[in-house]
């Protein structure tokens, strides 16, 4: 029996799949894109699964679906880790397979990256890990930066404004 206060849905009409992806979707995450130097030049995928795994070394990683359009790409390559802000919503759709958009991109010293992101951390490739129908990517992040502005987020299948605080985490330091 669920604790008081509980709700429980039981749709029998509706697969296991589709109810895990709605409970996983109650976590708010970030957007960003996963940019690389791809076979026909620069070329991006937006995820929402990205973090901080290390500081020492800097580690980051992505989960791509082995199903994406770049995901092969990306095996070996240096990328880059382009955090959107929340008026960067057509270049989350855009990389997202909508419609195609003219992207300004900027030359890193090792991946391509987006005009104007809220952040991005350039990455040389440290290890890639299968995981089900995604693959992990780790990246050794060498470059980095960022800007002030909110945050695209991402929650139950929506794209959702991410408020800045007043202070940010560089304060308490």
């Amino acid at each position: 029996m669920p604790p008081p206060g509980t709700r429980v849905l039981h749709r029998p009409e509706i697969d296991l799949r589709t109810i895990l992806r709605s409970c996983l979707g109650r976590f708010a995450t970030g957007v960003a894109v996963v940019s690389l130097d791809g076979d026909d030049g620069p070329q991006g995928l937006t995820i929402n699964s990205f973090t901080s795994v290390s500081l020492d070394p800097p580690l980051v990683l992505v989960s791509i679906a082995q199903t994406a359009r770049s995901h092969d790409q990306l095996n070996g390559r240096p990328f880059v880790v382009n955090v959107l802000g929340a008026e960067q919503e057509v270049i989350a759709r855009c990389f997202a397979g909508g419609a195609r958009l003219e992207i300004a991109w900027e030359h890193g010293e090792l991946a391509p990256r987006t005009a104007g992101v809220l952040a991005f951390l350039e990455c040389r490739p440290w290890g890639a890990y299968p995981a089900g129908d995604h693959t992990l990517y780790l990246g050794d992040v060498v470059k980095f930066d960022y800007r002030s502005g909110d945050a695209l987020g991402y929650l139950a299948g929506r794209y959702v404004p991410i408020t800045e605080p007043e202070r940010g985490l560089e304060y308490l330091i």
